[in-house]
Formats: structure tokens, C-alpha cells, sequence
């Protein structure tokens, strides 16, 4: 048992490159490899938005595809780049545009899902930061990855709502609603990674 602890305490030591590093290989100069980075960066901002888009208003938190948006930023991109996707995402919403779940502006500070927004860049870096120690490239440590990111959404998210809901009702609010789509994101994510990195990189075979 001990041995297998320490294996697993090394292999977190070890980066490895994300999915979107072994798909589109950094270009050969720093400017190219920058002006690469802020476009994925920007388009993942952007997916997120739209995501944010496909929603089901049932109350004061709306069920979106925002979740799967940000998790797989993190997975995709890797712990910076995903982050700051998300950060790319609250700061132009901010700024004006309307692509929060119900508007943008700075108003949207007090709206009473703020809080998951922010919880959005704590997730992506921390999936990221998973994904690039391989936890994406099996099942079962790639659902891990998007759960723990899924609660690293609902910790902030939770908080901040209950300034609007109450403690007492901010589960009802903000959570159980959320649970039965949120493990089929998780599932989805789970299976899918573990599948492309098989056929972008398989397994070479026993002879």
C-alpha cells in the first residue's frame, strides 16, 4: 500500500502535455506559440458563453451547459490556459457583453449566480492541473477530475447564493436541482477523454 501511495505522489510530480498540446503542436516561434494560446484561450471563453446560452430557466438558477464548458477547459487546455478562459469569460462579461446566463455588466456582480462564475476558474485550473498528470487518459481518474472541478463550481456558487436565498434554502436553490445533469456531464466528459486519447495515441500492442 505504501509503494502505491508513493507511485501516486510521483506521478502527480510529472506533467504531461494536454490534449490540445499533442493535437496542435506548439508552433516553432513564441510569438506564434502566444498568438495560439490567446486564441484557444479566447474560443473556450466563447464556448462557455454559448453554452451559458443553452439553458432551461427553472428559478434563480437557470440549468445551463456551462459546467461541461468549463471542465473540459480545463481538461483540453491545462490548468493556465483554462483558467484564464474563464477569466477571459467573467471579465468580458463584465465588461459589457451579454453573454452571462441572463445579461453581462458589472451588475451581474450581484446577481445570485456570481459566485459559480467565479467558481468557474478555480475548477478549470484545478481539472487542468489534473488532466496534465494524466488523469484524463483513464475512466475512472477522469470522472474524479470533473467531479472534484464540479465541486470547486458549487463551493463558491453556493456561498454567494445563500446571501440571496438564505442557508436554509440554498441546497433546494442551487444544488439538488442540478445533480442528475451534472453526473450525466460527468459521465459524458469521463468516457469521451479517455476515448480520444486512445485513438490519438493508442496503446501500442503486446506481441
Amino acid at each position: 500500500m505504501k509503494s502505491t501511495n508513493n507511485e501516486f505522489i510521483t506521478n502527480l510530480r510529472i506533467k504531461q502535455p494536454v490534449f490540445i498540446d499533442t493535437v496542435l503542436p506548439l508552433p516553432s516561434t513564441k510569438s506564434l506559440a502566444k498568438t495560439r494560446d490567446i486564441v484557444l484561450i479566447l474560443s473556450f471563453g466563447i464556448i462557455t458563453a454559448i453554452c451559458a446560452k443553452l439553458k432551461v430557466e427553472i428559478g434563480v438558477v437557470p440549468i445551463t451547459m456551462q459546467t461541461l464548458a468549463v471542465l473540459l477547459s480545463g481538461a483540453l487546455l491545462g490548468a493556465k490556459r483554462g483558467a484564464l478562459s474563464q477569466i477571459a469569460y467573467l471579465i468580458l462579461g463584465l465588461a459589457g457583453l451579454p453573454w452571462f446566463a441572463r445579461g453581462g455588466g458589472m451588475q451581474y456582480v450581484f446577481s445570485p449566480t456570481f459566485g459559480y462564475i467565479v467558481g468557474f476558474i478555480f475548477a478549470a485550473y484545478l481539472v487542468g492541473w489534473l488532466c496534465e498528470r494524466g488523469f484524463d487518459r483513464k475512466i475512472e481518474t477522469a470522472i474524479l477530475a470533473m467531479l472534484i472541478g464540479n465541486v470547486l463550481i458549487y463551493i463558491p456558487g453556493l456561498l454567494w447564493l445563500a446571501r440571496f436565498t438564505g442557508i436554509g434554502k440554498v441546497l433546494a436553490v442551487g444544488l439538488y436541482p442540478f445533480i442528475f445533469g451534472d453526473i450525466l456531464k460527468l459521465l459524458l466528459a469521463g468516457f469521451l477523454l479517455p476515448s480520444v486519447w486512445k485513438i490519438i495515441k493508442p496503446e501500442p500492442k503486446k506481441i
